[in-house]
């Protein structure tokens, strides 16, 4: 099974990537340490930033 970051939303390959687990267990999965650094250390939403795959889903729903 390929995993997703959990950021950006992309594919992971298998090898590659990074994995965070957090103080309560819950595991992120990461795909670059770009998307590591937005989620963890700039607190950003993938909702809010412009190269995620969110965003642009968010942005389609609205134009209908």
């Amino acid at each position: 099974m390929a995993k997703k970051c959990d950021f950006c939303k992309t594919r992971i390959e298998q090898g590659t990537g990074k994995i965070y687990i957090k103080k309560d267990g819950k595991i992120l999965d990461f795909c670059s340490n770009k998307c590591e650094k937005n989620m963890l250390k700039l607190k950003r939403k993938p909702r809010t930033t412009r190269w995620t795959e969110e965003y642009h889903s968010i942005k389609k729903g609205a134009k209908q």
